[in-house]
């Protein structure tokens, strides 16, 4: 090969190898490119994040920062709550004390202003029969007005006390059922003499077949009453409508009592203050009327109490309409629910054995007590309520109540206080029975009979004609401080042939009984050096005087620990794990045929 090739071969080959690395530059310098661009995208991401790790360092930062500024007001707002709940609880406190300082205001106003009103309705009453007596019927129209002012001066204390009741939350419902049309003849038959006194004519409008509702009887009445009252008071020579009837609204039946009269009537500006306490339409109403406008607010709060209401229209000179709205059957919203049928708690009549009523809240006291009594050959009716209780009372006459002492709504002690007033049922011996599961003891309390102050001639007779002995003159001890209601019940009991003894304190009390034991004693509470509930209890404490019926005759309103101090001793305890059921149920047994005996024998 000549040399002219070999050069031209080693050209080609030095071509060659320069193409190949040319080509192989290119691709190192497309990766390097490559490799450049990645590391750019690289540091674009790694920027990204330390721009969001920046942004998640500023955010937890302020997070701190809201973190220790949610501490501070926490703390805060805690420093003001508990200060808050310490003022509170002051508050509390401070309120609870005035409550008390007022209930015991009340009650020695009560006392204070009753116990004068007693001797001027009882002289006035007494006055009138000896006038009469004596022939002086011309002192009769004065002695008259002397009682009229009298029972006035009472109904206006005793709405005092409702309404300080009602405000304080001390204000009972008590639930019977009663037929409505009775009820609103007492209520015209009442109201007539107002009714007379300015000349006017009252009319009563009764739909026809009434029935019955379910209601607080007294406290309809007394509403109903005031509405009458305050028509006869502003119509002169006019005509008063009494207008009753059902109605039923939404599916619910409601009662109307409706009173329009033709008399001065209200401006809009009068009617929307008229249900205000201490309120009446304008001073020159008051001065012209009187009153002290609380029959109305009372009024309201009653019917409000009964879920109920009362509206008015009016218009000056053209008379008024006042309308009280009822539901036809109650519910106490302390007792929640209806009392169940009178069948569902009669047990099966034990032929021509006694009845006992039961009277207790807990089913299965009813239960022990069904077994019991029926294997001793007594008849039980039970009742699940107090008010239950009392319609059974009227209803079957029982021979022998218990009663349990701590039921809602009324307890034990309301109840036996309506039963002793009512002479239809006040014979009843009743046994206050209540079984603790805390502490497993039976209690069976004594009971005593109450009367308030200004005295209640007759029922305080009846009371008397029941504890009457048998050979009269008849031992009776008064026990008062206050000189001029001992000379009253002095003499009123001398007239109806008792041998009357008198003391002026518990404590000559005692030493009066100590000499000659009498066959009842007449005890006032709020008395000086002893004061009746000292006298109960240290009568108690002997033997030979703990038979002596105590009646309490008091101007003080009765708290539920008072009637507990006053209302017997107890008869014995059992206590926890000493005696059986059975004992226990033994020993009932013992004191309900007690009182069986000692109700047949009277």
């Amino acid at each position: 090969m000549s040399e002219v090739e070999l050069l031209q071969r080693r050209l080609e080959r030095e071509r060659q190898a320069r193409k190949e690395a040319e080509a192989l530059l290119e691709q190192k310098s497309r990766e390097l490119y490559q490799e450049r661009e990645n590391l750019r995208a690289a540091q674009q991401t790694l920027q990204s994040r330390v721009d969001e790790l920046q942004k998640a360092r500023r955010a937890t930062l302020n997070l701190l920062q809201d973190h220790d500024e949610m501490r501070r007001k926490v703390e805060d707002y805690s420093r003001t709550l508990e200060q808050a709940v310490r003022e509170a609880q002051e508050s509390r406190a401070a309120a609870e004390e005035a409550n008390r300082a007022k209930s015991a205001f009340l009650a020695n106003m009560s006392h204070e202003l009753r116990t004068p009103l007693n001797a001027i309705i009882g002289y006035s009453e007494m006055l009138q029969e000896e006038a009469a007596d004596l022939g002086y019927a011309d002192l009769t129209p004065d002695l008259q007005k002397i009682q009229v002012a009298g029972k006035h001066l009472l109904a206006l204390i005793n709405d005092i006390l409702d309404l300080s009741k009602i405000e304080a939350g001390r204000m009972d419902l008590f639930l019977e059922t009663f037929d409505i049309a009775p009820m609103i003849q007492d209520a015209a038959t009442t109201i007539q003499p107002l009714v007379e006194k300015n000349h006017n004519t009252l009319a009563v409008h009764c739909a026809d077949n009434l029935g019955t509702m379910r209601a607080d009887l007294t406290k309809v009445r007394q509403g109903l009453f005031n509405l009458l009252s305050n028509a006869c008071k502003f119509t002169e020579q006019g005509t008063i409508t009494l207008a009753v009837s059902h109605e039923t609204v939404d599916g619910a039946a409601w009662v109307t009592l409706r009173v329009t009269d033709t008399g001065i009537g209200m401006t809009p500006e009068q009617m929307g203050r008229l249900f205000q306490a201490f309120a009446q339409a304008d001073a020159s109403t008051t001065r012209q009327y009187g009153g002290t406008g609380l029959g109305l607010a009372i009024t309201r709060r009653f019917c409000q109490m009964m879920d109920g209401d009362i509206t008015v229209e009016s218009a000056p000179g053209q008379g008024s309409t006042f309308t009280i709205w009822l539901p036809a059957a109650v519910v106490d919203p302390k007792v929640g629910v209806a009392p169940r049928a009178e069948a569902s708690q009669a047990s099966a009549l034990l032929e021509g054995a006694p009845t006992v009523l039961v009277i207790d809240d807990d089913p299965t006291v009813h239960d022990l007590m069904q077994r019991f009594l029926r294997k001793e050959g007594l008849h039980m009716v039970a009742a699940a309520s107090g008010a239950e209780g009392l319609r059974l009372a009227k209803a079957l006459h029982p021979a022998v109540i218990t009663l349990d002492v701590m039921m809602p709504g009324l307890d034990g002690w309301a109840v036996l206080t309506a039963l002793k007033a009512d002479p239809h049922v006040a014979d009843i011996p009743v046994i206050m029975l209540t079984i603790m599961d805390d502490k497993n003891l039976g209690y069976a309390l004594g009971a005593a009979d109450y009367l308030t102050k200004p005295i209640d001639w007759d029922r305080l007779a009846v009371i008397l004609k029941k504890y009457r002995c048998a050979h009269p003159p008849c031992t009776v001890l008064v026990v008062e401080d206050d000189a001029d209601t001992r000379d009253m019940l002095r003499r009123m009991l001398t007239k109806a042939g008792w041998a009357v003894s008198e003391a002026e304190n518990g404590r000559a009390a005692i030493e009066r009984v100590a000499a000659s034991q009498p066959e009842i004693i007449l005890l006032d509470l709020m008395m000086p050096e002893m004061d009746g509930f000292a006298f109960i209890e240290a009568l108690r404490q002997q033997d030979a005087w703990r038979s002596i019926p105590v009646v309490v005759v008091t101007a003080k309103d009765l708290t539920p620990a008072d009637r507990q101090r006053l209302n017997g001793y107890v008869e014995q305890i059992l206590q926890k794990g000493a005696y059986s059921r059975e004992e226990l149920l033994h020993e009932i047994h013992r004191l309900v045929a007690a009182c069986i005996r000692s109700g047949h024998s009277a």
